[in-house]
C-alpha cells in the first residue's frame, strides 16, 4: 500500500487534466449550439427566398362571398381575413364599378383612379 500523497506538482497536472476534458467537452457542445443555430438561420433565408412575392392588388369580399368590401393595395396593414389576389386591371375594374378604397392604403391613388 503507498501512504505518500501526491505532490503539489502532480495534484497541478491532475488539475489540468480535468479543466482541458471539461473544456474541451464544453466547447464541443458550443460548436453543437452554433452548427444548429447556423442550420436555423439557412433553413430561415431560404424560407425567404422561396417566398412568393405578395400581391399588388388585393379584393375583400364581405361574409357573403359575392360581396365586395374594398380594394386593398397588397402590402396593406389593414386587411380582413377574407381578401384574395387579384391584378391591377381587376382592381381597376372593382374600383370602376363603385367598391370603395381602403381608405389605410389607398389603392385608388397607387393605381391612378380618379374615379
Amino acid at each position: 500500500m503507498n501512504d505518500r500523497s501526491p505532490s503539489s506538482l502532480e495534484l497541478l497536472h491532475f488539475a489540468r487534466r480535468v479543466v482541458v476534458q471539461q473544456a474541451t467537452a464544453a466547447l464541443a457542445q458550443l460548436d453543437r449550439w452554433i452548427a444548429d443555430e447556423e442550420r436555423r438561420e439557412a433553413e430561415r433565408r431560404r424560407g425567404e427566398e422561396r417566398r412568393p412575392p405578395p400581391p399588388e392588388w388585393l379584393i375583400e369580399r364581405g361574409l357573403n362571398p359575392k360581396n365586395i368590401v374594398a380594394v386593398h393595395t397588397g402590402d396593406c396593414w389593414g386587411l380582413g381575413d377574407r381578401c384574395r389576389p387579384v391584378s391591377r386591371s381587376q382592381a381597376l375594374e372593382a374600383l370602376e364599378h363603385g367598391v370603395p378604397a381602403c381608405r389605410l392604403c389607398r389603392p385608388d391613388t397607387a393605381l391612378g383612379y380618379e374615379g
